[in-house]
């Protein structure tokens, strides 16, 4: 598949996210917190290690898992069927969660100094901080697909930004 969004079907677009992005998500950030893990463990006391960067992204895994399973299970396949009366709700619910990952993101770029490696860093500290420089592209062009082209072709009164 290109990496070319269908942006004017809204089914395909689902297809899209979840392939793209979701199954993505699921392999970035298990390995992406075990690194983080390792390197708090090896350098800790080290004045720019990123100190709970880890449990950030332990607790993202779970979050995200349950947040993509609500729009596969849920969400998606009511736009696959064109939407209809109360889509509203669990889209407002999808834009909310999209709020707490972006206040991850922020903490996650707080931790690593806005991922700024420190001098003599590690190969893993090294390859941590690229995975997350990855991760968070991919995750937040993930949220502006939804929340900017997708969620509002469902929202009355909401034009299309696509």
């Amino acid at each position: 598949m290109s990496d070319a969004a269908p942006i004017h079907d809204p089914a395909e677009l689902t297809r899209f996210i979840e392939t793209r992005y979701h199954a993505r998500h699921r392999e970035q950030l298990p390995p992406l917190a075990a690194m983080a893990e390792k390197v708090e463990d090896i350098h800790f006391g080290d004045d720019h290690v990123p100190e709970g960067l880890s449990t950030v992204l332990r607790r993202m895994i779970g979050e995200m898992e349950v947040h993509m399973k609500k729009e596969e299970l849920i969400l998606f396949p009511a736009i696959r069927k064109g939407g209809g009366p109360g889509i509203e709700t669990p889209i407002a619910v999808m834009r909310a969660d999209h709020e707490d990952h972006a206040t991850e993101v922020a903490e996650i770029r707080r931790l690593t100094g806005q991922l700024t490696l420190p001098e003599g860093a590690c190969g893993t500290w090294t390859a941590l901080y690229a995975g997350l420089d990855e991760f968070i592209t991919d995750l937040e062009e993930h949220m502006r697909l939804e929340n900017d082209v997708l969620f509002p072709q469902f929202e009355p009164g909401i034009a299309s930004h696509g």
